[in-house]
């Protein structure tokens, strides 16, 4: 038996939810078992899966003996009992037509761009087992013959998180989802995404690099590794500021890799977690005043946007079959535009009573000052 495609999280995010790890497979070493490496172990045992895949797998934390997670260079031995845990229970997931809308702003024979909402989870997975946007794909192609949602030559070529917004593409053919998949691998797409972010940045555009793993102490959320690490996967993510509000940035940002959580994690590990992003922190009320008027206006902002303020607005890539570039663009949705308006009316709404907007108290603020947190006046405290 294959192990599932969707242990390799190199473009996708997870739309597991619940935390727990399921068991799969669970082998028990022979008494006269030579020490091998367990990646190996598993290939062995797993005959139609990669090796690399089964490492992927490992680093991912999915690959336990004797009931803990082990590297892919772990020797076996003896008694040993190795399972294959993954964040989903096993279930044969066969994927129906589900009569569910689509925001659809390309379509050909080759392939379709589906600008998704925020909510939305992707494919089936842990607790998600219909709803899904592949449900909706498989009935919206109903009618193709030769489409199968249930065929993992065709459909989706990546994903977005459930609660995050904006393009994806599918494509209808396998050469389509070959060719379009090659150019993700080899990082010839372009894709940007719209992020409000916590604090003012205080540089206009920059990079973040650094690997990206699982974090070990809760599975749901993605961790930035110190510089120099070999463990997780390499990843570069590129920001722009777009607009400042003082206590919170509005941020284009481009990625070079494509992994789990990549801007969020990236995000928070610069001090910058992604406005009501309650996974990496971003639920706290994190730069502002104390005041019971700012409290309350932040808590409005959670209302109007209830997810991670993360929008996927652009994506490029050269169509599998005309060789032409395509370029699409999805407008902000309605709960990010009005999180911006707010936050916009905010800035105005200060700066109009003769008071110095936020803006102006950044550039007045010494580096004393930022270091010691002093008050710039009665009621706004600058932090970067």
């Amino acid at each position: 038996m294959m192990i599932d495609d969707n242990i390799d999280l190199e473009e996708l995010e997870t739309d597991a939810d619940d935390g727990q790890l399921y068991e799969h497979f669970r082998f028990v070493c022979d008494p006269g078992q030579a020490p091998l490496r367990v990646d190996k172990f598993m290939c062995e045992k797993l005959n139609h899966s990669s090796r690399n895949r089964i490492q992927k797998a490992a680093d991912e934390g999915f690959i336990h003996v004797n009931d803990r997670p082990v590297k892919s260079n772990y020797k076996v031995r003896p008694g040993d009992v190795v399972t294959l845990m993954l964040d989903r229970p096993r279930h044969e997931v066969s994927i129906l037509p589900e009569d569910i809308p689509l925001d659809i702003v390309y379509e050909d024979d080759s392939l379709m761009v589906i600008n998704k909402p925020a909510g939305m989870v992707v494919h089936p997975g842990a607790g998600n087992f219909t709803g899904t946007l592949v449900n909706a794909i498989a009935w919206h192609l109903r009618d193709v013959k030769s489409f199968d949602p249930n065929d993992p030559e065709v459909g989706l070529v990546h994903r977005i998180d459930k609660d995050t917004s904006g393009l994806l593409v599918a494509a209808k053919t396998p050469e389509a989802k070959s060719r379009l998949g090659l150019q993700f691998f080899n990082h010839d797409t372009h894709r940007s995404y719209l992020a409000l972010v916590w604090a003012n940045m205080q540089e206009d555009e920059g990079r973040i690099e650094g690997n990206i793993a699982r974090d070990p102490r809760d599975r749901l959320r993605m961790t930035v590794l110190p510089p120099g690490s070999e463990e997780g996967k390499p990843a570069v993510t590129h920001y722009r500021v777009v607009e400042r509000f003082g206590y919170v940035t509005l941020v284009e940002c481009r990625l070079e890799t494509g992994r789990t959580h990549q801007i969020r994690a990236h995000m928070k590990s610069i001090g910058h977690p992604l406005f009501a992003d309650e996974r990496y922190g971003g639920t706290e009320i994190l730069r502002g005043n104390r005041s019971s008027t700012y409290k309350a206006f932040v808590q409005n902002c959670f209302r109007i946007c209830p997810r991670q303020a993360l929008h996927a607005q652009t994506l490029g890539f050269v169509h599998p079959a005309t060789h032409e570039q395509m370029d699409f663009t999805s407008p902000l949705p309605a709960d990010f535009a009005a999180l911006i308006e707010k936050w916009r009316g905010y800035m105005n709404g200060r700066s109009s009573e003769g008071r110095p907007c936020l803006h102006e108290v950044c550039r007045v603020v010494t580096d004393e000052d930022e270091v010691n947190g002093l008050a710039v006046d009665k009621e706004i405290i600058f932090e970067t």
